[in-house]
């Protein structure tokens, strides 16, 4: 018989692979294309494509903050194109001590539009902590944007842990539907939650990012269709423009909407994080429905505001609150968040103790007339006027109180109404917020004509805050522009509402708290010099904000509060000229304070005081003294010589 080749006695000694070897070449065929997937990765970062998405990066502006990453939104929009930002507020990477830190999560309304900058509810709730609380530091920060929903919410949630807040706050449901993700508009895809969160951490990956440039790329060639930057953001989110009430995609955009809450308060409350989350506000009253279905009146939104009106008109309020309130759940283009959104809201609070409902309904509710919500408090469907933003900061307020994270001295604190009168707006901003409201009112789905322009001069205001729309100018240099137009038309007052507004976006500039108490001497606002020069002296310590503390506290009386400033300028002047006779003058003052405090019938003591201010040529403070002295002894000679000096130093 032949002998063939497999009949070899070197092919007859080999042996099969063995089991260790097969499950080592099978394992090397699993992993490299996971070892390709790396490489190209790594490469895509090494050479700076795509975009780094978590939330905070550190502040190029101020050496030791963080700000809001301008690229942590992407993700979550399907179309980056439609991706937005937010604020950047920076806070301190090491909390100091002391400091109370709070993150504010949420849409557009949290965000503040269309005031934004100092209209939104969290700087009428810094302007008020700030305020009542002096000698404390609060950071608040914005971590809100524009068309998102509950996704994004919970997405950013899940990164503050790490930052230490104090609190979260948040308000949040009506983008449910059309805002980035949401079951009805054009960046969805996904019904289920789960899948989502897959999707988004996916989208992290450079890899990813490139995969969805390219495709996106492919889908406009293929359609020929761009997103026209023209049409309103509310117009180029909404897909699905009819979603019936008790329907599929609406119970879809509830059980989101659940699912994502539940969780962030599972999260943050189990990591100990106070969770503060408003109930929902919208307009009832002034807003017609957007998409009515036709047929009967019981599924007709507008059928249902018609009888409304009627009950309205006839002083059937509890019948009209019910029909409006049913109108706007008919609405088929939900923009405005069904009640059911507020119902999980006050459930999360019955599941987790460390959350707390928000009762901002209730305030509003208290300022419109029979409790129906309106034009009073909401410029449209959903956003809030002034009054609203206001109303909004105080249910945040009065909720920490309750829980007892504030506790605010009775005599310090300030109230709701000292609030709404001090709280620095400027014309620029509420005209600013103006303008922006008629062109979105003109555009879909309100489609109002934008009213006739009056044939006159604008005013400087009126020219800012144009151009602040058309954004031809940024904020800060509206501002500044303001600040300097009202200097030299005199108006000191207005200035200094224009300098407070800048303090509130950027809390760490010293050189605006400076200007600020320069500011208030000038409007003899001697208190408020302090309160701004103490903050100066907070964010920097230096010695001419030293020497100009010292000096105003003297000529307020308070030689205790000045000692401590006169102590600092004297250990770092600059100018190497003496302070010890003052500090010495200063000590003897407080010593004397503190006997005329236990014996104030004590005229002796009393004329003591006024000699020692008008040493100093403090009239103010001397003329207090001699008036207490000359109360008790109207014929004290020491008393009426001290009031001739006084005299003399005020001619």
């Amino acid at each position: 018989m032949k002998k063939t080749a497999l009949d070899s006695p070197k092919i007859a000694e080999r042996t099969p692979p063995s089991r260790k070897r097969l499950l080592l070449f099978k394992g090397m065929a699993l992993l490299l294309p996971v070892l390709l997937l790396t490489v190209l990765e790594a490469a895509l970062r090494l050479f700076g494509y795509g975009h780094d998405l978590r939330l905070f990066v550190d502040d190029p502006q101020q050496k030791g903050f963080l700000v809001m990453n301008q690229y942590a939104s992407e993700k979550y929009f399907t179309d980056t194109d439609n991706a937005t930002v937010g604020n950047f507020e920076p806070f301190r990477k090491q909390k100091a001590d002391g400091t109370f830190r709070v993150f504010v999560l949420g849409e557009s309304t949290t965000i503040g539009y269309p005031y934004m900058h100092n209209g939104s509810f969290h700087r009428w709730l810094y302007y008020r902590l700030m305020h009542t609380f002096p000698d404390k530091e609060f950071e608040i920060v914005n971590l809100a944007m524009t068309a998102v929903n509950s996704y994004t919410v919970f997405g950013f949630a899940q990164e503050l842990a790490a930052y230490q807040p104090d609190a979260v706050l948040i308000y949040t449901g009506h983008n449910e539907y059309y805002g980035a993700l949401g079951v009805g508009s054009t960046s969805s895809i996904a019904r289920n939650p789960h899948v989502v969160r897959l999707v988004l951490k996916l989208r992290e990956f450079r890899l990813v990012q490139l995969i969805n440039h390219m495709l996106a790329g492919i889908r406009k060639a293929v359609s020929g269709q761009q997103i026209d930057l023209r049409e309103n953001l509310m117009k180029r989110m909404a897909a699905d423009q009819q979603i019936v009430y008790g329907s599929a995609a609406y119970q879809q955009g509830i059980d989101q909407f659940k699912t994502n809450l539940n969780d962030l308060c599972q999260l943050l409350t189990s990591q100990k994080i106070p969770v503060f989350i408003s109930n929902l506000v919208s307009n009832e009253k002034d807003l017609k429905p957007f998409v009515s279905a036709t047929g009967s009146t019981a599924a007709s939104a507008q059928q249902q505001y018609q009888l409304a009106n009627q009950a309205y008109r006839q002083g059937n309020f509890r019948q009209a609150k019910k029909d409006y309130v049913r109108a706007k759940e008919l609405d088929l283009l939900r923009f405005r968040a069904p009640e059911a959104m507020n119902q999980v809201i006050r459930e999360l609070a019955t599941r987790y103790p460390g959350v707390t409902v928000v009762d901002a309904k209730a305030h509003f509710e208290q300022h419109s007339p029979q409790g129906i919500l309106g034009k009073e408090t909401l410029l449209e469907h959903v956003h809030p006027n002034l009054l609203g933003y206001g109303l909004l900061s105080d249910a945040f307020y009065e909720a920490l109180k309750t829980r007892r994270l504030i506790n605010p001295d009775s005599k310090n604190e300030l109230s709701f109404a000292q609030l709404r009168q001090q709280m620095p707006i400027t014309v620029v901003d509420s005209l600013k917020g103006a303008y922006e409201m008629m062109i979105l009112k003109e555009g879909w789905p309100f489609n109002e004509p934008m009213p006739p322009e009056e044939k006159r001069p604008k005013t400087v205001e009126e020219q800012l805050a144009g151009a602040l729309v058309v954004k031809q100018l940024s904020w800060r240099d509206a501002m500044n522009q303001l600040a300097t137009y009202y200097l030299k038309e005199n108006n000191p007052l207005n200035t200094l509402q224009v300098t407070k507004a800048l303090l509130l976006e950027h809390p760490y500039e010293a050189n605006l708290y400076n200007q600020a108490a320069k500011l208030c001497m000038t409007l003899t606002e001697s208190e408020q010099a302090v309160f701004y020069l103490k903050k100066s002296f907070q964010v920097e310590n230096t010695f001419d904000t030293a020497k100009n503390l010292f000096i105003v506290l003297l000529k307020l009386d308070k030689p205790d509060e000045a000692l401590t400033y006169l102590r600092y300028a004297s250990a770092h002047n600059p100018s190497q000229f003496s302070l010890n006779e003052l500090q010495t003058f200063v000590e003897q003052l407080i010593a004397i304070k503190s006997q005329y405090a236990r014996d104030t019938t004590n005229v002796n003591l009393s004329n003591q005081l006024a000699a020692g201010h008008l040493k100093f040529a403090n009239a103010t403070a001397a003329t207090k003294y001699v008036e207490k002295s000359l109360k008790i002894d109207a014929n004290n000679a020491v008393a009426l010589q001290l009031k001739k000096q006084i005299l003399a130093i005020k001619k």
